[in-house]
């Protein structure tokens, strides 16, 4: 702990039990920590507690504090919000690391004469209509080509102020003369039809389609009426480019209004929230973010701080949030769904997608510039949802392979910081047990396999990974309880059935999620030794054919026999071919001795 420990500590009885943001600063006056409390002195204190319930990462924390200032606010949601921002101007060593600090463009609807619509990466306070931001490009680019090809707008930069028109201070531009524009700068539009131009394009750009389309349906119609019909065919293309663009958007229910929707996931190092906008039924947005974890942060805490940071980003005021579980606060005039059926739970699970694929490609990213950072982010993912001791460099993992107890045999697979060592796999022939006993041929391969690694005094793995359930895991434990392993090296077993885990001694399992690089890695080694088990097995079994059918007749040898098999496919296609056939291939005198032997029976 830093020198003067017990002076904060005593600073924490002066605290107030106001909620609000507390920071930790070194010895060199720079902040390390801000974190966010309901009651500032009694989470502050819980830093200074004489217990062994602050972690590791924690306890460092607490050694570089040497002085606490806070600010009280008045509701823990001020709290929440002034801690985000905090963070993200002084970037302290120890809290999360919000790993995106693009700068996303919008589109703008400027505050002025005949708005001009635009994209920007600017957001400037200047009375101006901003929609955004999109986190793709792409996106933004499309809605700027769709409102194109619906409205004839201006582009140019010219004030089109009353008084200038009418004193007829310009002169139509390429665009008018091209049909870009309907040339309001001398007066040929209205600004009262400009403008209805521009609030149908507000709806589009909230995603309401529905009421753009209503308005120009009845626009369609009142130009029928009035036998205006190349007006109104103009507005049924209209019609048509919105159908052609929502069809290639991704419409999620007609039944759905506007939600946000916020998935989780993580790996060691880093937690992955991806953000989904839902208006009127279709989704407008999709964003991911990395959250760096810098302390042994809750899920909880993260997704609320990748919340509370995407929709300041993204202006999003939205009052229906869904989420996988519940944050730690609670967000005024909002509301925290979490779904269990239905739409919604499709959208989550959409979303959830969204951001393990993200995650993959990050680590896709990671093992391209540097392999040794990858193997070690997935060692450590490894050690921490298996609770192992130490990091697992070396796994092996043992499958029994035998057809109705015949040729019984065993495989070991080897992998070495997560991934195959083909040159160190071993087979093993069952020598003590008789007849199709797993159990018993796992407790023999066990035993003969470290039996031999301590007796060479070889290196030991740091995992040992059996195939099958309680029973051969029991057997394997009994193998390294009689050479004094068991305390020393970490068994499980996984059961193929629903691909649960089990320890030594517990007779509940523990289940994985499906998804992540744990169970993978753990079933890619399981199908290795099951492979390589088999393979063996098969020739063994191929061997024994020969032995058992061809080579029992005398004078033919095990070459002519596997000469045999290898041209006619099997024994059976051996008996089936005549005499001559046999003579191309073993020679008169070796024919006559098989048709021989398959004439008589023997």
């Amino acid at each position: 702990m830093s020198d003067n420990f017990e002076t904060i500590k005593n600073k924490t009885s002066f605290l107030p039990n106001k909620p609000g943001v507390y920071q930790f600063f070194n010895k060199a006056g720079k902040i390390i920590y801000i974190g966010k409390a309901i009651d500032i002195k009694k989470r502050v204190s819980s830093y200074f507690r004489d217990d062994d319930k602050l972690s590791a990462k924690t306890k460092l924390l607490v050694s570089k504090i040497a002085d606490i200032k806070y600010i009280v606010v008045d509701t823990e949601f001020d709290a929440l919000l002034l801690e985000n921002n905090l963070i993200k101007k002084y970037k302290p060593r120890y809290n999360i690391q919000l790993k995106d600090d693009k700068t996303y463009p919008w589109i703008v609807i400027k505050n002025e004469p005949f708005p001009r619509v635009l994209s920007t990466r600017h957001h400037i306070n200047d009375g101006s209509s901003y929609f955004g931001p999109y986190a793709s490009v792409r996106m933004m680019n499309t809605l700027l080509e769709l409102i194109r090809k619906l409205y004839k707008l201006r582009s140019c930069k010219l004030n089109l102020s009353e008084r200038a028109i009418k004193n007829k201070n310009y002169k139509v531009c390429l665009e008018y003369h091209i049909n870009n524009c309907e040339g309001p700068c001398i007066g040929e539009q209205s600004e009262e039809d400009y403008m209805n131009s521009i609030n149908e394009i507000k709806n589009i750009l909230k995603g309401n389609f529905v009421e753009v389309k209503n308005n120009l349906y009845k626009l369609m119609a009142q130009y029928s009426e009035q036998y205006e019909f190349e007006k109104a065919q103009e507005v049924k293309e209209k019609i048509d480019i919105l159908a052609r663009y929502q069809s290639k958007s991704l419409i999620v229910s007609d039944k759905l209004n506007n939600f946000d929707v916020f998935s989780f996931t993580e790996d060691i190092n880093s937690a992955y929230v991806n953000f989904i906008k839902v208006m009127y039924g279709a989704i407008v947005q999709s964003h991911t973010i990395e959250l760096r974890k810098r302390l042994d942060e809750s899920k909880e805490f993260l997704l609320e701080m990748a919340i509370t940071d995407i929709r300041q980003r993204f202006s999003s005021e939205t009052k229906h949030i869904i989420v996988p579980f519940l944050p730690e606060t609670k967000l005024p005039n909002a509301t925290y769904i979490v779904p269990q059926a239905g739409n919604n739970k499709k959208l989550l699970e959409l979303s959830e997608r969204n951001a393990i694929m993200y995650k993959l490609e990050r680590h896709k990213q990671t093992e391209r510039v540097d392999p040794n950072k990858h193997t070690a982010r997935i060692l450590k993912q490894l050690q921490q949802d298996l609770r192992l001791p130490n990091l697992p460099v070396r796994i092996e993992c043992f499958d029994n392979s035998n057809i109705q107890g015949a040729y019984p045999v065993a495989a070991m697979s080897v992998f070495i910081n997560g991934k195959p060592a083909k040159d160190q796999y071993r087979h093993f022939h069952i020598k003590t047990v008789k007849g199709a006993n797993d159990f018993a041929s796992m407790q023999e391969v066990i035993y003969r396999r470290y039996k031999r690694l301590l007796d060479e005094k070889s290196d030991l793995p740091q995992l040992i990974i059996v195939d099958g359930g309680k029973g051969q895991l029991s057997s394997a434990m009994a193998s390294l309880e009689k050479l004094d392993l068991h305390k020393k090296i970490p068994i499980i077993s996984i059961a193929e059935k629903l691909e649960e885990i089990y320890y030594p001694n517990d007779s509940l399992p523990m289940y994985i999620d499906k998804k992540s690089e744990t169970l993978k890695i753990i079933q890619h080694l399981r199908d290795e030794a099951h492979r390589f088990g088999v393979s063996f097995h098969r020739n063994l079994r191929e061997k024994g054919t020969i032995k058992t059918e061809l080579t029992q007749i005398k004078g033919i040898g095990e070459t002519s026999a596997k000469n045999l098999l290898k041209h006619f496919g099997s024994v059976e296609g051996v008996k089936k071919a005549t005499q001559e056939q046999l003579a191309e291939v073993v020679g008169a005198h070796r024919a006559e001795l098989v048709c021989s032997y398959f004439r008589s029976g023997s």
